[in-house]
């Protein structure tokens, strides 16, 4: 792809609009995509290649998730008028049921065929008898039109079909939905990033061309397999294979009783014409892509091997998921080829995850398969009665208790269909907008750029999937407006990095996490968001506490007016919310997560013609371009996290674990969610949100709820620390990408970012303590509890930074306002008053006493 940097103009840049000469643009693409260092940069040719995919997967999965299909389209003129007819036939029932007067008055229900046989019945003795008649004829007319045309539509839908048999019919089964998923993530992954970074631009690239040359061959074995596959693919449609229950059945063991004859060569077949060419395959370009070194604009051999592996585990996993072989998923009588097959697309998702995330989740995803082979010898509660297979686990983790299970129902339903509608927002330039409304907001403050970042980073973040994007998408701006007004390098990377993570728990999309825990739980998505909303003012009110005490310590002022975008001009455009307000409305309406995500993508085009960045169909086609190539990397970690969970269910690990907690809980319930917390945070370390949220709630929250805690605050609980995990040392995801831009040291960055961030590790704790934080109380209540969270957070982060009331307090009164925040966290009326009069005590404490720094608290009587 071109290169898309973002690129931020700082105060006094003119908009090139000549209606506009005089209007500050302080933003300007900050919500496009950032250039990862191994992204290739195609032109040409190849550029026209990549973007086709791009749009084609994108586009795919907006027609499947709302049931079209190409047949299905060409069709649609019938579907339509058969629509047509049968809303005319409903109009008719209310006209008949009318007309049949005194008759109709003990009829209920919708039934047509009941109220027709009354209208006959009636029609007989009434004196608007022809009336009736010709009512009952017309509905039945228009019914039988109806069935006419859904006929006819069927037909045309067969028809095509027959003729086209490669095209997907939509909406597909979930299993193979999911598969094509992945697989096109896959290709388009291989083939936009390399497994190495690129060295800097106008640098010679050493081309080894025997290493290319070794990988090109490494297609021959890809080709066998793809080969067989598609002999496999038309036995099973030859009419040749048995049934079993009215499902084709498909063998594939040593040793076949003589009864199933047919399939004695299937065995054997999967293990040397399938199996061992795919993994040669595989493993084979994996190992030469680390080798092979090709110019930034060129397609590499092994990648494009490997994105041939990639459809080729889809084309055999698909139709052999379509057989009774299903049932023995999980069993040692899975095929063989299932777990060759399982093997090569396990090893392909760690690597494309290894180039789009780093190695830290690929680490644990290691760790976890190395556990389930090792398992049988370890000691206590990770001991397992019976090691696994190699068959019998890859067998399982390519189905949907893994790797096809709800991270990945999650990421090829809800979280691409948010990819689409921040694709569709940044062509229609929504989030430069957002940054601007912002600045204009905040911006006159002290340490006015800090309070935009929180802002903007939360705006932005919530669609966005990844901490780190977010960081990098609006902090290329922020950061370093920050250290023009006087923030130290450290200070503005920190606060840019915790205010991007915020953006993952700010409802109404909390960067798709909150769709991820509504298909865990089972809980409604409305009630889940409902539930998030004081937790992340919480979580932002902390954060503007910490910089504003910081600003103001170090007497910083705030951007001048002429620095600002107009305020005026901004609420002119506020137009621009309604998709967003669309979305959140359409969510609490009652329309599924799907419709709701649809609706608002269709009003970000339409908003866009009343702006200068009108979305034409070359735009709308660029968007779902951007979209297929933003999505790859949420779509191969949570895969990839798909692997962990795997494990977890296979081995149990997760219910042991349960146990452990239960019994810290003995001991301690407070001790045990310390525990879980840590947990949380390490799983999550180097994870995007819904990747961390989705291992840390296999492992961890299934031990709280087992502790008696409520599944919706167990899972609150486990997904604010696996969000925070991203600002968290020694692994400080966002931290690290803000440091990138800010130009501070890496772990410094971080350690400001996790005291910043402090609230968020108190949160968790505070409504563990109250719900009523989680809206689960009456309203007294959670207002109640809402105004004294408030101001416990107020008193902590006054406490962390040192700065209260217009003073700088001594250290024993910081600890004693620590001390008053932490009694708040119960929530209880008594605790609540101990800590607004510890605070009310410290403040006179400063303001008549008025300590002096370096004060001691004097210990008469010790010795």
């Amino acid at each position: 792809m071109t290169d898309q940097t973002s690129h931020a103009a700082l105060p006094g840049r003119k908009n090139s609009d000549p209606d506009q000469t005089e209007e500050l643009v302080i933003a300007e693409g900050v919500d496009e995509e950032p250039v990862e260092g191994n992204r290739r940069l195609f032109a040409g040719r190849a550029y026209t290649v990549i973007a086709a995919l791009a749009f084609l997967y994108a586009a795919f999965h907006m027609a499947a998730l709302n049931g079209l299909s190409i047949s299905g389209t060409i069709a649609s003129p019938w579907s339509i008028q058969a629509n047509w007819q049968e809303r005319q036939a409903q109009q008719g029932f209310d006209a008949l049921l009318t007309a049949t007067g005194p008759a109709a008055e003990g009829f209920t229900g919708t039934s047509m065929r009941r109220l027709l046989a009354l209208a006959e019945e009636t029609a007989a003795t009434a004196p608007n008898g022809d009336e009736i008649r010709a009512l009952a004829a017309e509905i039945s007319e228009r019914r039988e039109r109806a069935a006419d045309l859904r006929r006819t539509a069927r037909e045309v839908k067969a028809t095509w079909s027959a003729r086209f048999p490669f095209l997907p019919t939509l909406p597909m089964e979930p299993w193979n939905f999911r598969t094509v998923h992945i697989a096109g993530a896959l290709v388009l992954g291989f083939l936009m990033f390399a497994p190495h970074n690129f060295a800097s631009a106008g640098a010679v690239v050493r081309q080894n061309r025997t290493v290319t040359l070794i990988a090109a061959f490494l297609a021959i074995p890809a080709l066998v397999a793809g080969a067989t596959t598609l002999s496999i693919i038309q036995f099973l449609n030859s009419g040749q294979v048995m049934e079993m229950g009215g499902r084709v059945l498909w063998m594939s063991m040593r040793d076949i009783p003589e009864n199933f004859a047919i399939y004695d060569w299937v065995y054997a077949r999967e293990i040397w014409w399938f199996g061992l060419p795919l993994l040669v395959a595989t493993f084979g370009a994996i190992v030469t892509g680390w080798f092979e070194r090709r110019d930034r604009a060129e397609f590499s051999a092994s990648d494009i091997v490997l994105g041939l592996c990639a459809v080729i585990v889809a084309m055999y996993l698909i139709p052999i998921y379509g057989t009774a072989a299903r049932n023995a998923v999980g069993t040692p009588q899975v095929p063989i080829g299932v777990a060759f097959a399982a093997t090569a697309g396990t090893a392909l998702i760690l690597e494309l995850t290894r180039r789009v995330a780093g190695m830290a989740l690929v680490v644990i995803a290691g760790i976890f398969l190395a556990y389930t082979f090792t398992a049988h010898l370890l000691p206590s509660i990770l001991r397992v009665a019976q090691p696994y297979t190699w068959q019998r686990f890859f067998g399982t983790v390519y189905s949907d208790v893994g790797i096809l299970g709800t991270t990945t129902s999650v990421s090829s339903t809800y979280i691409i269909l948010f990819i689409i509608f921040a694709a569709f927002l940044q062509a229609s330039k929504v989030g430069d907008y957002f940054v601007n409304f912002a600045f204009a907001m905040a911006g006159r403050a002290r340490g006015g750029p800090a309070k935009v970042a929180i802002f903007a980073s939360g705006l932005m973040g919530m669609i966005n999937g990844t901490s780190a994007g977010n960081v990098v998408a609006t902090g290329s701006l922020t950061i370093p407006l920050m250290k023009k007004v006087g923030y130290e390098k450290k200070t503005a990377g920190a606060v840019e990095a915790a205010a991007s993570t915020g953006g993952q728990i700010m409802p109404p999309i909390m960067g798709a996490g909150a769709f991820i825990m509504a298909e865990v739980t089972g809980i409604p998505y409305t009630e889940i968001a409902a539930a998030a909303i004081i937790p992340a003012i919480l979580y932002f009110v902390s954060i503007y506490f910490m910089v504003d005490f910081e600003a103001a310590k170090l007497g910083m002022r705030g951007m001048r007016e002429d620095e600002l975008p107009k305020i005026a001009r901004l609420i002119r455009q506020v137009y621009l919310f309604i998709p967003i307000i669309i979305l959140i409305v359409a969510l609490f309406m009652g329309y599924s997560v799907i419709r709701a995500g649809t609706l608002a993508t269709v009003a970000a085009a339409v908003v866009s013609w009343l702006t200068p960045h009108r979305m034409g169909l070359r735009a709308i086609i660029k968007a779902f371009e951007i979209a297929g190539i933003m999505s790859i990397q949420i779509i191969a970690v949570c895969a990839a996290a798909g692997i962990i969970v795997g494990v977890i269910s296979l081995t149990g690990v997760g219910a042991r674990f349960s146990n452990l907690l239960l019994d810290l809980a003995g001991v301690s319930q407070l001790l045990a969610l310390f525990f879980a917390m840590c947990i949380a945070i390490m799983l999550g370390m180097g994870m995007p949100t819904t990747a961390a949220y989705a291992v840390a709630a296999a492992v961890v929250a299934p031990g709280l709820v087992n502790l008696g805690i409520p599944l919706l605050t167990a899972h609150f609980f486990v997904f604010y620390f696996a969000v925070v995990s991203a600002i968290t040392p020694p692994v400080a995801l966002a931290s690290y990408a803000a440091a990138g831009i800010s130009g501070s040291n890496p772990m410094e960055t971080s350690v400001a970012s996790f005291k910043i961030g402090i609230a968020a590790f108190i949160v968790p704790f505070m409504f563990f303590y109250n719900s009523a934080l989680l809206m689960d109380g009456t309203w007294v209540e959670v207002t109640q509890a809402a105004t004294t969270a408030t101001f416990g957070v107020f008193l902590l982060s006054a406490g962390v930074q040192g700065w209260f009331m217009g003073r700088r307090p001594v250290w024993f009164l910081r600890v004693a306002l620590i001390l008053a925040a932490l009694f708040m966290i119960e929530g209880g009326l008594v605790t609540d008053v101990v800590g607004v009069g510890s605070a009310v005590a410290i403040f006179l404490i400063q303001r008549i006493i008025n300590p002096k720094e370096g004060t001691v608290i004097p210990a008469r009587g010790a010795d």
